[in-house]
Formats: C-alpha cells, structure tokens, sequence
C-alpha cells in the first residue's frame, strides 16, 4: 500500500482510494491557486463588459440615439471589449455588449441600439 500525501498541505491522505486531497478546504485552496490566473482573467475582462453595458445604458434610456463616440470615452468606455457582433444586410457591423450595442458611424459619430428580447 503506497502512502498518499495532500498536494496542498503534503498531509497524508486517508480514505477512499481515488481520494487526492486529506480535505475539502485543501481541495478548493488547491484549484483555487491552479485557476487563479485565468480566473482573474476572466474577472477582468467581465468586470470591462459589465462597465461598457453599464455605460451604453445610461446614454441610451430611449433604446435607440446618435452620440459622440468622445461621450463614450469620457465615460471609460472601451471599444476592445464586446460580447458579439452582427452584421445587417446592408454590410453595416454593430458590436454588442449583452444586449446594448452601437453602430459606428462617420465623423466620430455612434448609433446605439438596444436589442430586443425575443
């Protein structure tokens, strides 16, 4: 019989054969510490989401209206980040962040729009 040790806490480990961890609280701080880089990612990247759909309603309350893209940036938006585009027939690209989205438009100019739920 082998002796198996906890690979957070190097303890050893008693129980079950396809046991890995002597605890709960070792095998969550374990993936914890193995996930934290991506899941600040993540965190991040949703945090900059969340801050652009946040921004798109608050000037767009109606659901559609022309404004300056400098009104955006003023207010910390990040054109990088969005959750989906489409494209219309007419070859025009909105960009979206959940349901807020804008069209760019000429001179500096952004139509935003708000999806409809379906």
């Amino acid at each position: 019989m082998e002796n198996r040790v906890c690979p957070e806490c190097e303890k050893p480990v008693f129980g079950r054969i396809d046991m890995k961890f002597c605890s709960d609280g070792c095998r969550n701080a374990y993936y914890n510490k193995t996930n934290a880089v991506t899941t600040n990612y993540v965190r991040n990247v949703n945090k900059i989401l969340s801050k652009n759909r946040r921004i798109l309603t608050l000037l767009n309350p109606d659901g559609k209206k022309k404004t300056h893209r400098d009104q955006l940036l003023k207010n910390g938006f990040d054109f990088e980040y969005y959750t989906n585009t489409y494209k219309t027939k007419a070859g025009d690209l909105y960009h979206f962040c959940y349901e807020q989205g804008y069209l760019l438009l000429d001179d500096g100019f952004v139509l935003l729009v708000t999806r409809k739920n379906e």
